[in-house]
């Protein structure tokens, strides 16, 4: 009779290269650190291929960060359940100040296996093009704001006052783009 075989896997994310590790399952089953894949989506399929070729059920994790969802929607894509996990709600120990790609890797594995971990929403591609629309719009405010500022402190400083009491109107750039 063969034994069902199940595995966890923390993924450390980043741009170029993804740090792994795979924890078998039980409370003593062995966490070993694959090493560093490339970070494309050929390459992660090829990963969970093999993984999936080793084990009957496979669980992935990884830190929410900048790399976003599509290495989620990856590995659900497959058939497999995917956790993404916000920085701020991984458990850690104190003393625990050292940070490598290994042992993150390795501990995420490890939390996941123990069920220590707590899982983000993850939006689906609309809601994430809008997050991402949302956030570029704030952006450029904030931008336009400070420039305007600028603007006018340069023009303090040099003893310009500007006539009226709104210097930035649309009245005033239309007519600036006249000329």
């Amino acid at each position: 009779m063969t034994e069902f075989r199940e595995a966890f896997v923390g993924i450390d994310a980043a741009k170029l290269r993804n740090a792994v590790a795979v924890a078998d399952a039980g409370r003593d089953g062995e966490i070993r650190y694959l090493g560093e894949m490339d970070a494309s989506a050929e390459s992660m399929r090829r990963l969970v291929g093999r993984l999936a070729a080793k084990y009957d059920r496979l669980h992935f994790c990884y830190e929410a960060g900048p790399t976003g969802y599509g290495l989620h929607r990856l590995i659900t894509d497959l058939g497999h359940s995917c956790t993404v996990v916000a920085p701020s709600l991984i458990p850690r120990r104190a003393s625990d100040r050292v940070k490598t790609n290994r042992r993150d890797a390795t501990m995420l594995a490890r939390l996941l296996r123990a069920g220590e971990l707590t899982a983000v929403w993850v939006p689906d591609p609309v809601h994430e093009a809008m997050r991402n629309l949302v956030r570029s719009r704030a952006a450029t405010v904030e931008t336009v704001r400070v420039h305007k500022q600028q603007v006018s402190a340069f023009l303090l400083r040099h003893s310009r006052i500007f006539p009226r009491r709104k210097m930035f109107s649309g009245h005033l750039f239309s007519r600036a783009v006249e000329s």
